[in-house]
């Protein structure tokens, strides 16, 4: 088959528009200050590896019924298959609707850190400040590891302050995270503590859920600019458990009435990359990122 050139797989289908173009005007972000859309990606394929480019066959997308994992539930799933270069679609049109990342940012956050060198490996700690959160398992100093399996907000909130708003920029542009745009940096004061708030916990920052596979895909399946000894930290906290048809490494994200569960599983040199969002205000007591995460096992184990 002959392969079409572009400049990187993330302007695919999903982005054929990058970040999205919703801070078209320039505006402030704690004395900086965030240029237009079009100088922004002129400046950001100048700054790092997107200018190169990568080989890649057209992805083909095909439409599935998923309706009996979600059991009443609304909701989308994509899972991209890498080795055939599939998607396959859900409820196409809510997989492309951008929505909060919630903690599925961590992700991401952790990413940055390692890069910057914030973060060194899977013990990196962040001290307990002392205040009772209710969640037990944050009140307490936490390794990377363990802040990403119990989704610990001020531990996150502490590696991107550390970060700083110029590094977190720059990694969204690399790999297009959706707006990008981190504007609302302090969040938008959806809990009362501001060290559990961020412009990722329902505030300005929004992607979809098939970008979200599509960044998964360029982090951890093509050639970018990342260390590959980061990569492989961020894997280790990743993991979840073994499944049938390979490893399973991921992470949830809760909100009020909505739920995310991303991630991907490997075999060998193969890997699926999967986005489940649940978004049901009507069923909001059991829509839970656990639910989002047994769904997704569910069509994981059974259709791929």
């Amino acid at each position: 088959m002959k392969k079409v050139k572009s400049i990187m797989i993330v302007l695919l289908s999903v982005m054929v528009a990058g970040c999205s173009n919703k801070n078209s005007e320039q505006q402030e972000d704690s004395g900086i200050v965030i240029e237009q859309q079009t100088e922004d990606e002129s400046q950001s394929i100048q700054s790092t590896d997107i200018a190169k480019e990568i080989e890649t066959s057209v992805a083909t997308d095909n439409i599935v019924e998923y309706s009996e994992y979600f059991q009443g539930i609304s909701g989308c799933a994509v899972i991209y298959d890498e080795a055939s270069n599939t998607y396959s679609f859900y409820n196409k049109e809510n997989c492309e609707m951008e929505v909060s990342p919630l903690s599925t940012f961590k992700i991401i956050s952790a990413l940055a850190g390692l890069e910057n060198n914030v973060l060194e490996n899977e013990t990196s700690t962040m001290e307990y400040s002392g205040v009772k959160y209710p969640i037990d398992t944050w009140n307490s100093n936490l390794t990377l590891k363990e802040a990403f399996e119990t989704s610990c907000v001020w531990y996150f909130r502490q590696v991107v302050d550390m970060v700083g708003q110029e590094a977190i920029r720059t990694i969204l542009k690399e790999i297009q995270y959706g707006n990008c745009d981190i504007s609302e940096w302090n969040g938008s004061e959806i809990n009362s503590l501001p060290e559990l708030n961020g412009f990722w916990l329902e505030s300005s920052l929004e992607i979809s859920p098939k970008q979200q596979v599509v960044i998964l895909d360029y982090i951890f399946g093509r050639e970018n600019n990342f260390n590959a000894e980061n990569l492989e930290e961020l894997k280790k906290i990743m993991y979840i458990t073994e499944l049938d048809n390979g490893s399973l490494y991921g992470k949830t994200g809760s909100g009020t009435g909505k739920a995310w569960f991303v991630g991907f599983i490997e075999e060998s040199d193969r890997k699926i990359y999967f986005a489940v969002y649940l978004e049901d205000m009507q069923n909001k007591d059991i829509v839970s990122g656990n639910k989002a995460k047994e769904i997704a096992i569910s069509i994981l184990s059974k259709e791929v």
